[in-house]
């Protein structure tokens, strides 16, 4: 087997890699915009390499990606580990789920951690199609990796460029793929390979909070293509009002227009979520399911209640579509309100797990009317000539 160190030029859908003992971590936010506020959610979340992938020119039958997985468990509840995705030329082959790794163990009750260390994992992929052939080995999206190396029976060479479109999406926990079975099957992905587009996934789990600093990235990162994904983060932290909300959000749209003036963005307000329609925040997990075999979420807030700007997604979705209106003089910017993505009546035929995520076959849907919404002959995001 021929051994290739992992270098900047084989990983796509990152902003840097950063030198461990072990080999390398991706990074999806720069260590510039993490020096802005550092905040523990956060550093975890855009450890974890969700859209990010291994990509190589190849006429190998066998790759192996050696990694080191490191994740967060939570005492009494099961969390499916992360996988490692095989594409080729676009295409959705098969899995490896990640063994091994170390475990950070949060007691939710006390806040008390415990830490267990363990070995690397192998992701092999045997028996792969003759010939020449780029490969994609996608990235867990839900647990952070050191990558070790990458090991093949014929030689690989880095993809300088694909050919396609380069979308870069910032969104909530459900646009980094909660609750999907593998990173490939997360809706952002989904709708990347049916729109035949690059993704650059900036969906930051608990962290869609209209921050300054993840503009300023998407200000200074290229792309096609760029949507941007707010409100359910917004009400679950409970940190803002609609008096902060609407201009902050029109500041974070300056932001990315100061570096693409012209480049399609879509602005799109939250899925349905029931919990938290008509009730504002906090969120928080509901204390009767931990234990259980499904931890829940649930809202905190006052049903109704929009007292002093108070948020719910039904105040924040009227707020963007009239922020949008306002934003008329922007011919490349579109609103889409995210209940056509998954609404009420969805809800009732695909009930969110824990209240909050969507189970994979959600992710499925979400991301083929994304991809029919944005990439359809008259989308926004349509291939133009």
């Amino acid at each position: 087997m021929i051994t290739t160190a992992i270098t900047a030029d084989l990983v796509h859908g990152i902003a840097e890699l950063e030198r461990t003992a072990r080999g390398v971590r991706p990074h999806r936010l720069p260590a510039a915009a993490l020096a802005r506020f550092t905040d523990p959610q956060l550093s975890m979340v855009e450890a974890q390499p969700s859209g990010a992938r291994v990509t190589v020119a190849t006429a190998a039958r066998t790759l192996e990606l050696v990694l080191h997985p490191s994740r967060v468990g939570y005492l009494g509840a099961v969390r499916p580990r992360g996988q490692v995705d095989l594409v080729i030329d676009g295409e959705l082959l098969r899995s490896d789920p990640l063994g091994g790794g170390d475990l950070v163990e949060v007691d939710l009750r006390t806040g008390a951690s415990a830490f267990h260390p363990g070995d690397a994992h192998v992701a092999t992929f045997p028996d792969l199609p003759a010939g020449d052939k780029v490969v994609e080995l996608w990235l867990p999206h839900n647990e952070s990796v050191e990558l070790v190396e990458l090991r093949s029976d014929e030689p690989v060479r880095p993809v300088v460029t694909t050919g396609r479109r380069l979308w870069v999406h910032h969104g909530s926990s459900i646009s980094h793929g909660s609750n999907a079975a593998s990173p490939g099957r997360i809706w952002p992905a989904v709708a990347a390979r049916r729109g035949g587009v690059d993704l650059r996934n900036l969906g930051l789990g608990g962290s869609a909070l209209v921050d300054p600093f993840t503009a300023r990235v998407i200000r200074d990162a290229p792309a096609d293509l760029i949507s941007v994904k707010f409100g359910i983060n917004v009400v679950n932290l409970d940190g803002m009002r609609l008096r902060t909300f609407v201009p902050a959000v029109h500041g974070f749209l300056d932001t990315i227009r100061d570096g693409h003036p012209r480049t399609p963005l879509m602005l799109i307000s939250s899925i349905f979520c029931g919990i938290h329609e008509d009730t504002p925040g906090p969120g928080a997990i509901d204390p009767a399911s931990l234990g259980t075999d499904q931890v829940r979420f649930t809202a905190t807030g006052r049903t109704g209640d929009r007292e002093l700007g108070r948020l719910s997604l039904q105040v924040i979705r009227e707020a963007l579509a009239s922020l949008a209106e306002r934003r008329a003089d922007d011919p490349n910017l579109h609103y889409l309100d995210g209940t056509l993505l998954y609404g009420e009546k969805d809800a009732a035929e695909h009930p969110l797990p824990d209240a909050l995520h969507p189970d994979t076959a959600t992710h499925q849907l979400i991301g083929e009317r994304f991809a029919e919404h944005a990439f359809g002959a008259d989308g926004p995001f349509a291939q133009r000539q």
